[in-house]
């Protein structure tokens, strides 16, 4: 199956600009359908104003954030004025609460959602909560793009990381239309348990399926010879000259990687590859 519903959440055009951009050309290649949504946030909290005020300052935030989010779309529906796919943009307007149900709200029907780089200069929490949202209460596969980055068209170079999670395996079924079409896999497994269930064939059965489904993968068996775990991955990927990084998102809680860090957070602070996540 082919990713026929490519969404992408806007907030910011000039931070949004690799996203919106790799999100374009994923669905004209792919003849899918574009779903821009233009998104506008008030980002006050109820009961920070005295009694009586909050109502009225709330509808007025509101309406700034509608205001935002409109001259965004204004700009998204000039870009893709001369785009040979199907396309759709749409403004919603929330508080930082509602942000979780409605971003899962408007991508769980889609087959990609391609968003921005969470974590940087000039960038809210909502950045991080959308991703999360998208992941975890949408339950789709998403495509963080680094900034100033553009998505390879054809994706030729893979780095899929394997550590036998489940959602390692997850990430790499929703990443099949991809891999399916690249030249070259490599499948990095970084330091194998010596009493796994996979210790005498790393990687043997993952290779075993996706040469079934025509993909040309290679096992790359990694030392850890450095302290994280994404910092390997993104060596090895600089040294694959990969499009894309593959991976399962959050094997541990969110809560432990907010506070101790972890491979998923740490990637999307510093890769500079597109990621390809689901959890």
């Amino acid at each position: 199956m082919d990713y026929k519903t490519i969404t992408t959440v806007l907030t910011d055009k000039s931070l949004c600009k690799s996203a919106f951009n790799a999100a374009l050309n994923l669905a004209q290649a792919r003849d899918a359908h574009l779903n821009a949504i233009c998104l506008g946030l008030d980002h006050s909290q109820q009961g920070f104003y005295y009694a009586g005020a909050s109502a009225m300052v709330i509808q007025d935030n509101l309406a700034q954030a509608r205001e935002a989010a409109l001259e965004v779309e204004d700009g998204i529906r000039t870009k893709l004025s001369g785009a040979v796919c199907p396309w759709s943009t749409s403004t919603v307007t929330a508080q930082m609460v509602a942000l979780n149900g409605l971003i899962a709200h408007h991508t769980r029907f889609s087959d990609l959602v391609v968003l921005p780089r969470p974590y940087g200069e000039g960038r809210g929490h909502e950045m991080e909560a959308i991703v999360e949202a998208a992941l975890f209460d949408g339950s789709v596969p998403i495509l963080v793009m680094p900034d100033e980055t553009e998505l390879a068209d054809p994706i030729k170079n893979v780095v899929v990381a394997w550590n036998e999670s489940t959602e390692a395996l997850r990430a790499i079924r929703h990443a099949m239309p991809i891999l399916s079409r690249a030249e070259n896999v490599s499948i990095a497994i970084i330091d194998p348990p010596t009493h796994g269930p996979e210790r005498s064939d790393p990687g043997g059965l993952l290779s075993q399926m996706l040469a079934r489904h025509g993909v040309r993968a290679e096992v790359a068996v990694l030392a850890k010879t450095m302290p994280r775990i994404s910092d390997i991955l993104n060596r090895h990927a600089r040294d694959k000259d990969a499009d894309l990084i593959v991976m399962g998102a959050y094997g541990h809680s969110r809560f432990r990687e907010s506070i101790l860090g972890g491979a998923t957070r740490h990637m999307l602070e510093v890769s500079e590859k597109p990621v390809f996540l689901t959890h």
